[in-house]
């Protein structure tokens, strides 16, 4: 039974870790990556579709990504739901292919985003503890039901901490990459 508790608490733990790397994925770091406007969805015959869905999107050169619509009508809509997104793109379209040149980051703009950067690795060092906490709570409830003994139920404490002190050093080191990520000149 306390190995199932810890192995969830690993599982859940490890979740939130590639849950903080995705979102990391789409804080820009100054060069063109796919995985950019990954979250960008467009109006396709009246439903909401992720982008990747109804073009190609590509890389050019190291500051411009290149997105080519499957249908030419969709140019239009693909270039507003670009320019509308909270990414403060601003594509060109030339004939049926979308360019979207990607701004070099000032300082300032580094520093917010190492500011945000660190808000979100907060929140995934929260969500862990709080996956601690239930994992803590779920062999307490065993020992109340006496399913286990006083000894086992430190025995667990001990190592329930030690997996989130695993994944606490994990997302430091995401952190720590993405922020040298965004210094880089």
């Amino acid at each position: 039974m306390l190995d199932d508790i810890k192995k969830d608490a690993g599982e859940r733990m490890s979740k939130s870790v590639a849950a903080l790397q995705q979102e990391f994925t789409k804080i820009r770091t100054g060069r063109a990556h796919t995985s950019l406007l990954d979250h960008i969805t467009v109006e396709y015959y009246g439903s909401q579709v992720p982008l990747n869905q109804v073009s190609n999107v590509g890389i050019e050169d190291s500051r411009t990504l290149i997105v080519t619509p499957w249908e030419k009508d969709m140019v239009a809509v693909i270039e507003k739901a670009i320019m509308t997104s909270d990414l403060g793109l601003n594509p060109v379209s030339a004939g049926t292919v979308i360019r979207v040149p990607l701004p070099a980051l000032t300082e300032e703009r580094r520093k917010d985003m190492i500011r945000i950067v660190r808000h979100e690795a907060e929140g995934g060092r929260i969500a862990i503890r709080n996956i601690r906490r239930d994992a803590l709570g779920d062999a307490k409830d065993l020992l109340k039901e006496k399913m286990i003994g006083e000894d086992d139920e430190h025995r667990a404490h001990d190592e329930i901490q030690a997996i989130t002190d695993k994944y606490v050093a994990e997302i430091d080191k995401v952190l720590a990459e993405k922020e040298s990520e965004l210094l880089e000149i």
